[in-house]
């Protein structure tokens, strides 16, 4: 058997399986860490088309770029729980 071929299969289980994931978790930061994960795979799929060129800029645009935008708006949007908390004691 051709070890691209399985290699191929295992990538291609990966990429779906971190997109599925992407659309179903609920929370933000797993969604965009599986983001992460589905556009690293990606471009290793412009590896084995010997796309190195394409692959760096997908990881360095996409991956690098888009999910550290991703991750500042979850930080900035999400609640902080030890305010509530505060609030709670305090009255």
């Amino acid at each position: 058997m051709n070890y691209e071929l399985i290699a191929f299969g295992l990538f291609a289980i990966v990429t779906l399986g971190s997109a599925v994931g992407v659309v179903l978790v609920r929370d933000p930061w797993h969604s965009a860490l599986l983001l992460g994960a589905t556009l690293t795979s990606v471009a290793i799929y412009y590896v084995m088309l010997a796309a190195e060129f394409v692959a760096m800029m997908q990881i360095l645009v996409y991956v690098g770029g888009v999910l550290i935008l991703i991750t500042f708006a979850v930080m900035f949007t999400r609640p902080d729980d030890a305010d509530a908390d505060d609030e709670v004691v305090q009255a």
